[in-house]
């Protein structure tokens, strides 16, 4: 049996779209809208974005609290465990089998111990707090900066055109 081909036929080329009209100017009406449409389009997203950098920072200082409460659980029942053996080596050693100085001597310790961590976590605390959305202030800032100029420059332009009497 022959082979048959399976290329397809020639196609001729797509045809030329005809020549469009010249876009006709929009109304002052319909450039107010448009404006109006995006400036709300545009202030939504700046809330998205302050609400997701809020969450992602609420969501860090979660994470982190709660390991660190963990941690410190844990770190604290070994504490206890390490300054008991450490009390009574101090009995032993130190004061002739007399148990309350040792005990009084690892409170002080476990005092001190104490107010460095309370430190420690005031600093943590309070570099992540409150937790802003700077990202979305700085962006906001931009948007009105550039809005400020465009209002601006459309002003001078409908200024001029009304000077001039186009009326448009």
């Amino acid at each position: 049996m022959p082979e048959q081909s399976t290329t397809p036929p020639p196609q001729s080329p797509p045809p030329i779209p005809p020549p469009q009209s010249p876009q006709q100017e929009k109304s002052l009406a319909d450039l107010v809208f448009d404006v109006s449409q995006g400036t709300s389009t545009l202030i939504r997203e700046e809330f998205e974005l302050a609400k997701a950098e809020v969450s992602e920072k609420v969501g860090k200082l979660l994470r982190g609290s709660v390991v660190g409460i963990a941690a410190g659980t844990f770190a604290f029942l070994a504490l206890i465990l390490v300054m008991e053996g450490v009390a009574w080596l101090l009995n032993e050693e130190v004061f002739d089998g007399k148990t309350w100085p040792g005990f009084f001597i690892e409170a002080a310790i476990f005092l001190l111990i104490a107010a460095l961590a309370a430190l420690v976590a005031y600093r943590a605390v309070r570099a992540g707090s409150p937790p802003i959305p700077s990202q979305a202030i700085e962006e906001a800032k931009l948007t009105k900066e550039m809005l400020e100029k465009e209002a601006e420059k459309t002003a001078t332009g409908v200024e001029h055109s009304v000077v001039q009497g186009s009326g448009k």
